[in-house]
């Protein structure tokens, strides 16, 4: 139970503090932008400790492209399939189906690379927790 106690704090972290990212910047934010936040701050926190030694840079190249592949996913399921218009690029550069564009991909290798540097630090506090313990 350890284990699923840290993940379920990591992707509820992930999620409120994206969905605040949302409403700070966007002024709002979709319930599906939630689960995305939670399930991208998770993967960035599973290929962060799956490759702990390697360079920050690649592991933030390795974030950017998972991220990339949940938004273009998250966008075709909310955005494509179920018409729910909670983004739309299409006037953006370089977009794919209005979905995904280079530059945010180049913001989510920042948010990677900012993450990065945070798991050092989080891991700390996760470790001296109780997870799992009454």
């Amino acid at each position: 139970m350890k284990n699923i106690e840290k993940y379920i704090f990591i992707f509820l972290f992930g999620g409120l503090g994206y969905g605040l990212l949302e409403i700070i910047f966007r002024g709002f934010t979709h319930w599906s932008m939630i689960i995305t936040g939670g399930s991208a701050l998770l993967v960035l926190y599973l290929i962060n400790s799956a490759i702990p030694d390697t360079p920050i840079i690649l592991k933030a190249l390795i974030g950017a492209f998972a991220i990339t592949i949940i938004e273009f996913t998250v966008g075709i399921i909310v955005n494509k399939v179920f018409s729910f218009g909670v983004w739309d690029y299409t006037g953006s550069f370089g977009n794919v189906l209005g979905i995904i564009t280079p530059i945010f991909s180049l913001c989510w290798f920042g948010i990677s690379l900012i993450a990065n540097i945070i798991f050092k630090n989080m891991q700390k506090i996760i470790r001296t927790q109780k997870f799992g313990k009454p």
